[in-house]
């Protein structure tokens, strides 16, 4: 399946007010796997970005001054994202602005009639209720790094929520057990890092003892956050845990 890991910043927070898009940022995944492909633009707007939203996100109106208008790049974006799954967290605020954005240029399609939408703040929410459900506080929760994520940006925010959408489904993020220190690896902490798409081939035919003992760090890890239900150190006639 492919998916488009989509993000949005803009002037405000309601589309029906005047506000717009101003930046889009967009990651590819094919079966559940970055592909390296991605879109960013940052869009002049027709009004000014309010100071509020600046604060935020960072984007002045200095800087978007000689960017090029929505009507510009909107049909290279929706070549981009036809047929595709569209992981958008809170994906009523992002389609309700791009709906508007394609609706004051004409354009004749909806993302409904582009897309499909999973919405990772709905899954966030039946997965964890009554806890916070936010970007910052997923990445806390699932031991994801966005240490660099000062101000809220498209691009970033959607690289994160590829890596936060992995986790929320349960499947295996795009990491690789790796020595110590190294890129896409996990550090003392435990955090978990991305790598690169040129990683994901590399065969291992047999672990080094350094690996199996970052795979048995790994597995606790697991354990702790499951509560103690990592199915990987049990031995499943028991509930004995396996040595």
């Amino acid at each position: 399946m492919r998916q488009i890991v989509l993000d949005t910043e803009t002037t405000g927070i309601d589309p029906n007010e005047g506000h717009n898009i101003i930046e889009i940022g967009c990651v590819e995944m094919e079966k559940r796997r970055l592909t390296g492909r991605t879109y960013h633009q940052y869009v002049k707007p027709d009004r000014e970005v309010e100071e509020e939203a600046i604060s935020v996100h960072g984007i002045t109106n200095e800087y978007l001054a000689d960017k090029p208008k929505f009507s510009e790049v909107m049909e290279e974006f929706i070549e981009f994202i036809r047929g595709a799954d569209l992981v958008i967290h809170n994906a009523a605020f992002d389609v309700g602005f791009i709906d508007k954005e394609l609706e004051r240029n004409g354009y004749p399609e909806r993302i409904a009639d582009i897309c499909t939408v999973t919405d990772t703040l709905a899954l966030a929410r039946e997965k964890h209720p009554g806890q916070k459900n936010n970007l910052d506080a997923l990445c806390r929760r699932y031991g994801i790094d966005n240490s660099h994520r000062e101000l809220h940006g498209a691009l970033l925010d959607s690289e994160i929520l590829a890596d936060v959408y992995l986790m929320l489904t349960g499947g295996q993020t795009s990491l690789v057990l790796a020595h110590e220190g190294e890129e896409g690896g996990m550090n003392q902490a435990g955090v978990i890092h991305r790598v690169q798409g040129d990683h994901w081939e590399l065969a291992v035919p047999r672990a080094s003892d350094e690996e199996m003992k970052e795979h048995e760090t790994f597995l606790a890890l697991l354990d702790k956050k499951s509560d103690g239900e990592c199915v990987w150190l049990r031995d499943g006639s028991e509930g004995e845990e396996v040595h």
